[in-house]
C-alpha cells in the first residue's frame, strides 16, 4: 500500500508541478499543492514567484487540516471520516481560526456546495489563500492546490480570478489522474 500511495505522489507531483508553474507566473503569487496524509495537510509541491513579498512555501510542511486552505482537503470527506481526523480540540492559529467543531462542519458544508475555499487569516494573520480540490479517477479529492498571497494586496476581484484559474487548472490535472467529472 505504502508503495502505490508514494507512486500516485510522485505521478501526482510529475503531472502538477508544471501547472503550478504556469499559475504562479499568471497570479505572480505563490501555489501549492498538498494532500491529506492522516490527520494533516503535507504540501508536496510549489512555486513561489520572484517578487520580493512573497508567501514562503515548504515541500514537507505539514498543517493542520482545520485551518486556511487546508480545510478543502476535508470538506469532500464523509461525516465519519472527518471525525475519525480531526482532534477533539481545534488549536486556535491566529484570532480567526475555526476552533469550533459545530462551525467548522458548517464552513465545511459551505466549501463542498461552492467547490472552493478562501481563507482570510486563519494561518497567519496577514494571508488569504483560495483553494480547490484536485479529483482522482475515483470522484475522490487526491489533493488541493491553493494559492497564497498577503491580504494587502489581495482584492475580491483577485479572489475571484484566482478561484477560477485555480478551478481550470484542478479539472486539468484532475482529468490528467483519469477524473472525469465536471
Amino acid at each position: 500500500m505504502l508503495g502505490t500511495s508514494a507512486s500516485t505522489q510522485v505521478d501526482l507531483v510529475k503531472l502538477a508541478s508544471p501547472v503550478l508553474e504556469t499559475l504562479g507566473q499568471k497570479m505572480n503569487e505563490t501555489i501549492q499543492m498538498r494532500i491529506r496524509d492522516n490527520t494533516e495537510a503535507l504540501c508536496i509541491a510549489k512555486f513561489e514567484p520572484s517578487r520580493d513579498l512573497r508567501v514562503h512555501a515548504v515541500v514537507g510542511r505539514r498543517r493542520p487540516l482545520h485551518a486556511g486552505s487546508s480545510k478543502i482537503l476535508l470538506a469532500f470527506l464523509s461525516d465519519s471520516l472527518i471525525a475519525r481526523v480531526l482532534p477533539k480540540t481545534l488549536d486556535r492559529m491566529t484570532n480567526n481560526t475555526i476552533t469550533s467543531h459545530n462551525d467548522l462542519m458548517r464552513e465545511l458544508m459551505t466549501i463542498r456546495k461552492q467547490g472552493f475555499c478562501i481563507s482570510h487569516g486563519e494561518v497567519s494573520d496577514q494571508l488569504v489563500s483560495v483553494s480547490v480540490p484536485v479529483f482522482a479517477v475515483d470522484g475522490s479529492v487526491i489533493a488541493a492546490i491553493n494559492v497564497a498571497a498577503p491580504a494587502f494586496r489581495t482584492q475580491k476581484s483577485d479572489l475571484d480570478r484566482f478561484v477560477s484559474l485555480l478551478t481550470e487548472a484542478a479539472r486539468g490535472i484532475s482529468r490528467g489522474l483519469g477524473w472525469v467529472g465536471k
